[in-house]
């Protein structure tokens, strides 16, 4: 899920009073970072289960993963590219083929216009959304064996929209302490074709949850989110393929320097829990696994005297077993829409 799949939308106003001075850590920028949204886009189109492509978009979730959104609308924008590849010795399903040699690359651009309304359920601040986006996946083959016969070095590009994910997340915090949890899934309406070997949809529904914890100290500027989840995917009845449950893990650390700048480290694993299944499981239960690390730097800034911020990170992946192996690039940008106008107010 960016459903990023950014940064995922979760991001709340602290109160000026709250806030103490740390080497510039302002209100001002605190209300900015805080209002940093991790895309619940969970589209990876060039990674793990069928074809070793999972619904969940790893990486998704970043710093401050679990402050409670600030009530009213948000855009968050995320580009994000993906470059990985496996060796010939390595057999993916992709679609109605089974292909060895494999490459792709991936450029999307993803949005998810979140509302958080001001009143509180079970105590905590509540977010809805719905993410989508566009872009290109290229993908290549050395070798491809399909019902068409076989073919040496194919190649397929594709550009088109993905499918959607709504997203709902309930959020609480206390002192330095925020916790979150969230429920999104796959709407399989984006640009998918089992006799391609590139693909923005990914052909199937799906439906994860999950919880994350940020410890954020307003005093020292030090930061730490974590998030965990489950996915149980649908049948892809064009393959007659079945995904396994898949357990996934973001996370990230980061330290304040400034009133506008923020550097930190952000990794995510992924496990498959069960085997894949379905006639259309050429490969066997096929399980996946993968793990990452990378740098990530953000900057504080105003748009129009509201609190704007921009995120950059990078992930290298390793620990592959049955996916791709390659990198990641995520390119955050959390646009502010105004704050939410009383009842009752002049338009």
């Amino acid at each position: 899920m960016t459903n990023d799949r950014a940064m995922s939308e979760r991001g709340r106003a602290v109160e000026q009073s709250r806030i103490r001075h740390y080497r510039g850590f302002s209100a001002p920028s605190a209300s900015a970072l805080l209002a940093l949204v991790l895309l619940l886009l969970p589209w990876a189109g060039t990674r793990a289960d069928e074809g070793g492509v999972p619904f969940w978009f790893s990486g998704q979730f970043a710093s401050l993963a679990a402050v409670p959104a600030t009530p009213g609308w948000t855009l968050p924008m995320q580009g994000y590219y993906y470059d990985g590849d496996a060796s010939r010795s390595k057999p993916f399903t992709r679609g109605d083929s089974v292909t060895a040699g494999l490459k792709s690359r991936a450029a999307l651009l993803l949005a998810q216009p979140t509302y958080a309304p001001d009143s509180k359920a079970l105590g905590g601040q509540l977010a809805l959304g719905v993410g989508f986006g566009y872009g290109t996946n290229t993908t290549e083959a050395e070798v491809t064996l399909s019902p068409r016969g076989s073919e040496s070095n194919r190649s397929d590009t594709v550009w088109g929209f993905t499918d959607l994910y709504p997203v709902a997340s309930l959020a609480w915090s206390s002192g330095n302490h925020n916790w979150m949890t969230y429920l999104t899934g796959d709407i399989p309406v984006g640009a998918y074709d089992s006799k391609r070997l590139a693909n923005i949809g990914i052909g199937h529904g799906a439906i994860d949850a999950g919880g994350g914890y940020t410890y954020l100290n307003n005093q020292n500027g030090r930061e730490f989110s974590a998030v965990a989840g489950v996915t149980y995917n649908f049948e892809n009845t064009s393959t007659n393929y079945k995904n396994g449950i898949d357990s996934h893990l973001d996370w990230a650390a980061s330290q304040f320097l400034s009133e506008n700048w923020e550097v930190g480290i952000v990794g995510y694993v992924y496990y498959q829990l069960t085997g894949d299944s379905g006639s259309g499981a050429k490969l066997g239960s096929f399980e996946s696994k993968v793990a990452s690390v990378g740098p990530e730097v953000g900057y504080a800034f105003t748009i129009g005297g509201l609190p704007a911020y921009f995120n950059l990170r990078g992930y290298w992946e390793f620990w592959a077993e049955n996916r791709i192996k390659g990198e990641a690039v995520f390119a955050t940008l959390v646009i502010p829409l105004g704050p939410r106008k009383a009842t009752g107010g002049s338009h």
